[in-house]
This record gives structure tokens, sequence and C-alpha cells, in this order.
């Protein structure tokens, strides 16, 4: 459970490294959240049938039935409390593979070109998988050393 709270804890830190364990239980996190959520909300009556129904001509009109009444609310506040940590912490992972953290809005920027999208969302999440660079880096010491005093200071 630490290791889900620990990017709400280094809320804004956009220095340091992150180990693979941090980025996936947080993301862990934010699916859990989603879930339940979702279910809540969907166990409420909300149906795909009211977010289908959604005017086709405005497309941010889904926005509206997602997040409206309470449970739509909670689903708000999570995904605003969660953005800071989410950018913080996938920086941080980046900076472990001895990467500079504008990688991810390359990345972001990436995925809305068609066809290349899937490709580079692939490439993100294999990047995600892999191992950080062993000893420190250009960004600090490396989180997985328990010898070093000074990794999440």
């Amino acid at each position: 459970m630490n290791w889900m709270i620990l990017p709400f804890k280094r809320f804004a830190d956009f220095k340091g490294r992150s180990r693979r364990m941090e980025f996936w239980m947080f993301s862990l996190l934010n699916v859990i959240v989603w879930i339940v959520l979702g279910g809540m909300k969907m166990a409420s009556g909300d149906t795909m049938a009211q977010l289908t129904a959604a005017s086709a001509t405005s497309p941010l009109s889904v926005y509206g039935v997602m997040f409206s009444g309470t449970t739509g609310i909670l689903l708000a506040l999570w995904s605003l409390a969660a953005f800071i940590p989410g950018i913080a912490v996938t920086v941080r992972r980046l900076h472990d593979r001895d990467m500079s953290g504008w990688w991810y809005l390359g990345f972001v920027i990436g995925s809305f070109i068609p066809l290349l999208n899937i490709l580079i969302s692939i490439g993100f999440l294999v990047l995600m998988f892999l191992e950080g660079t062993k000893g420190p880096n250009r960004f600090g010491p490396d989180p997985k050393d328990p010898t070093s005093s000074d990794v999440f200071a």
C-alpha cells in the first residue's frame, strides 16, 4: 500500500527517480479506483445507453453524463487529485531510465497521431516495464540501492 500512495507524498516532485514498483502500483491504484467508482456509477442506474445517447454534435456531452451525480463528482475529484502525481511519477520513472521528462510530452503528443498512436503507446508501455539504469545517473542515485541514504531525501 505504501507504494500506491508514495506518488501522493511526492506530489509535485519532478526531480529524482522512481522505481517500476512505484509507477505500476500507482497505476494499479488508479485502475482500482476507476473500476470501483465506475461500478458504483453503473449500480446507481447510469447505463452505457446514457453515454451513447449523448449528443453526437457535442463530443463533450459525454463528460456531462460521466461526471454527473455524486459518483461522477467523486470520479472528477479523483481525476484531479491524481493528475499531477501521475505526471510526476511518470517523469521520475523516465529519469530512472536516464531519459529526460520531456520525453513524456513527446509520447503524449505522439499518441494523437493516427495509426502511429498504437505503436507509440506500446513503446511507452515497454519503456515503463524496462528496468532503470543501475547505479546513479544524471537524475540521482539508484532507488533500488539500499546503501544509498539520499534515495528518498
